[in-house]
């Protein structure tokens, strides 16, 4: 991809959404197959198996839901998760904007952007969210992705 396929595609503006994270991981796996995790494999390791409608491609819209129950509710509830794609560099990079509803990003396009950078056997994933409307959004999400790349790192080395 190159500057002028990026200048074609509308960016979001999180200008008014000022709030961001970042978490990282050392994940024993190739930088390779963490790609392929975050384009082609999102089925098998984050959202409900046949949820998923996702071609890597950028500028492509894809969708999923998660399933999962909170504490306190008596049967697990959908999430469902919308964006596209806005880069892609293969075994390097994967850019996205996220929306979710109420409890997530509360409707506003997010971006995350997953760096892998190989460390000798391992690869550190460095996640960066941004664009959250408030404080709570973002908090909300700060818990979350630390156990979420737990878990993608406990299904890459489960599938070695």
């Amino acid at each position: 991809m190159n500057a002028e396929t990026v200048a074609r595609i509308r960016q979001p503006d999180p200008a008014a959404r000022p709030f961001s994270l970042t978490a990282e991981r050392d994940i024993a796996a190739s930088a390779a197959t963490l790609y392929q995790a975050w384009t082609t494999g999102f089925d098998r390791w984050f959202a409900a198996p046949g949820s998923v409608l996702m071609h890597p491609q950028v500028n492509a819209a894809f969708f999923f839901e998660t399933e999962f129950r909170a504490v306190g509710q008596a049967a697990a509830r959908r999430h469902p998760h919308y964006g596209r794609f806005l880069r892609l560099l293969v075994d390097r990079l994967v850019e996205l904007t996220w929306v979710t509803g109420a409890g997530g990003t509360e409707g506003a396009e997010t971006v995350v952007t997953v760096e892998l950078l190989p460390k000798g056997s391992l690869t550190r994933l460095v996640l960066t969210h941004a664009g959250f409307a408030d404080e709570a959004a973002r908090d909300r999400h700060r818990e979350a992705w630390p156990m979420v790349l737990a878990h993608l790192d406990e299904q890459v080395a489960a599938r070695s």
